[in-house]
């Protein structure tokens, strides 16, 4: 019961964030990966507006370097749902020169992404994106604010982030500023996914237990795709696992694991000792990667 009335506490402040950016900020969009953070942010504006429409459309910066089974849960989502769906490609942004391919072992499109993130949401001219970021995933997301104010640049200072008093939020911005906004900061991975049990949001497959073909590469489990290629000395065997994020397949690890069900993979999280994004490798290129990203841009 007690938790129950946490999940109701965290629900009613999500909800309450996203009628504020109803009412402070002329063009919204919800940043959505497939992943079941965004899945949460995307139910709870449903929510946040009913038994209206949500008329904030879903973005989704696609790297081209995705898990199939995410991109299929995206579009059976965006339709079962009756959600706007806007688009931004990577590779797009490599064939104008926005951005460069990255070559070798640890190559990824995952830091590409601030570019493109930045130049869909000048197009859409959004003054207000939210995102699914949650401040226990990793520290440099430790420090954002619910309301995240970026530059005209697209860039986040940390020093300059307007105070969060008694849930009341700032948006004002000049022209060519946005915010990031983030209605799941106070909510942790054993909230969300008991927040997905009680709610009944379907996820895709990848967060179950399932037959894959991996390799082991810096201590990580990799998934054998078309977009990593394998290495001298680099063995694939099929395992039993999930992936506790669904990121761009090039630097998102699975862990090996028998959870097939809500039920089982909440009892695993109970037990984990290492957090979702410690299973990424781009935030292993550097002990501040994320934080260094975010300053350009990033989620």
């Amino acid at each position: 019961m007690l938790r129950q009335a946490n999940l109701q506490q965290l629900e009613s402040e999500a909800i309450h964030v996203f009628r504020e950016v109803a009412g402070q900020f002329e063009r919204q969009a919800i940043l959505f990966s497939g992943g079941k953070d965004s899945i949460t942010l995307a139910h709870l504006a449903r929510k946040a507006f009913a038994p209206g429409r949500c008329a904030m459309p879903l973005l989704h910066v696609d790297t081209g370097h995705n898990f199939p089974e995410t991109i299929a849960f995206r579009d059976w989502f965006v339709e079962r749902m009756g959600l706007q769906l806007l688009i931004a490609s990577v590779q797009d942004s490599i064939d104008r020169g926005r951005v460069k391919e990255e070559t070798g072992p640890h190559a990824s499109r995952n830091a590409l992404q601030s570019v493109t993130l930045l130049d869909a949401l000048r197009e859409h001219r959004v003054d207000c994106a939210i995102g699914g970021a949650r401040r226990d995933e990793e520290k440099a997301r430790a420090k954002e604010r619910i309301f995240s104010h970026r530059d005209a640049f697209g860039q986040w200072d940390p020093r300059n982030q307007r105070p969060e008093v008694w849930n009341i939020y700032n948006g004002r911005h000049q022209p060519d500023e946005h915010f990031r906004v983030f209605p799941l900061s106070n909510w942790t991975e054993m909230d969300i996914w008991q927040y997905i049990a009680q709610e009944g949001i379907p996820l895709p497959s990848l967060y179950f237990a399932h037959r894959r073909r991996v390799f082991e590469r810096g201590g990580l489990m990799l998934a054998v795709t078309p977009f990593v290629a394998l290495e001298p000395g680099d063995e694939a065997e099929e395992r039993t696992v999930r992936f506790r994020t669904c990121g761009d397949a090039t630097c998102t690890s699975a862990v090996e694991s028998e959870a097939d069900t809500v039920a089982a993979v909440i009892l695993e999280t109970a037990a984990a000792r290492v957090t979702e994004r410690g299973g990424r490798l781009d935030d292993q290129r550097s002990e501040a990667a994320m934080e260094d990203r975010k300053r350009q841009g990033y989620f």
